[in-house]
């Protein structure tokens, strides 16, 4: 095993930094500060962030196959040019519960945004229960409803052969498989593969390696985990400097480094004193895993 190496690569304390995603024609790392209302972008070439101002909570941001990105937005799915910083919605979800938002997002390997909602928290991990239902933009910009009854919706991927979706409704303490038709984007069949510890608390954001093992962020655990979605074991901890680590993925020229970020809401003077790094967003190196490149949404 390679020496594992964790490093702050922007110390730039997101309230709520979450959905990182590498784009590979920047050479650069995306992510959303949620609660502060901004989409960045850091340089791995300049080692600078750039960052957007929106107008709602965004929670999440994609590729998109013609170019710049799509982002969950409040309760929109919506279109962000970079150059142009123009944002502009595509549609709208959960009309009937003006209190929620989006959350975690990603594409699908038929290039399908999947997304979630939750109800708006009142203190982190706090919030109005079962208000929150996952969601799919298709390249045709229609919206397919999956399933309600949701708390947090949260981290999201899929098996190497795309029979299998994950998926982890944050304060069921469970990541979750079902299985997965790539032709028409249906998902049933829904199990348990993982229940989490008390000291690996809650699971949020997760990304899948390149031998289809899952790592899966702690949000209060300070951790990522690596999980065996087979057997349901866990097969390595990485412990960062930070209590409140909130996604992960890879990316780099060969997708050998994991990007991992993290927040900083909820956290007083004297906790923030102890991690003055909070809401950075953190590189590994040394796993010896890659990751698989993001899917690009195709509409």
């Amino acid at each position: 095993m390679s020496s594992v190496k964790i490093e702050c690569v922007a110390s730039e304390g997101y309230g709520i930094g979450e959905s990182p995603v590498w784009d590979e024609q920047e050479s650069a790392l995306l992510c959303v500060d949620i609660t502060g209302r901004k989409v960045c972008r850091w340089s791995s070439l300049t080692k600078q962030v750039q960052a957007i101002s929106v107008d709602a909570p965004v929670s999440s941001v994609a590729l998109r196959k013609s170019g710049d990105y799509v982002i969950t937005l409040g309760t929109r799915f919506a279109a962000l040019k970079w150059k142009e910083q123009l944002v502009t919605t595509i549609t709208h979800v959960d009309k009937d519960k003006p209190n929620n938002r989006f959350n975690d997002g990603k594409v699908d390997p038929a290039g399908r945004y999947f997304a979630g909602t939750m109800a708006e928290e009142i203190r982190p991990a706090v919030l109005e229960r079962h208000q929150g239902s996952l969601y799919t933009l298709f390249s045709d910009l229609s919206v397919v409803k999956h399933f309600d009854q949701v708390d947090i919706s949260n981290g999201l991927d899929w098996s190497l052969d795309h029979k299998t979706f994950f998926y982890i409704d944050s304060l069921s303490y469970s990541v979750d498989a079902f299985d997965y038709d790539l032709q028409t984007g249906k998902i049933g069949n829904r199990r348990s593969i993982y229940r989490l510890e008390k000291e690996e608390s809650i699971p949020d954001g997760m990304c899948i390696d390149t031998e289809g093992k899952l790592w899966v962020a702690c949000y209060d655990g300070g951790r990522v985990i690596r999980l065996d979605p087979e057997t349901g074991k866990r097969l390595q901890t990485v412990k960062l400097p930070v209590d409140k680590t909130t996604s992960c993925c890879f990316g780099g020229k060969d997708y050998s480094e994991m990007y991992v970020t993290s927040a900083s809401d909820g956290m007083d003077k004297e906790w923030l004193s102890r991690q003055p790094q909070a809401g950075g967003v953190f590189k590994i190196t040394g796993l010896g895993v890659k990751g698989v490149p993001p899917y690009p949404f195709a509409g």
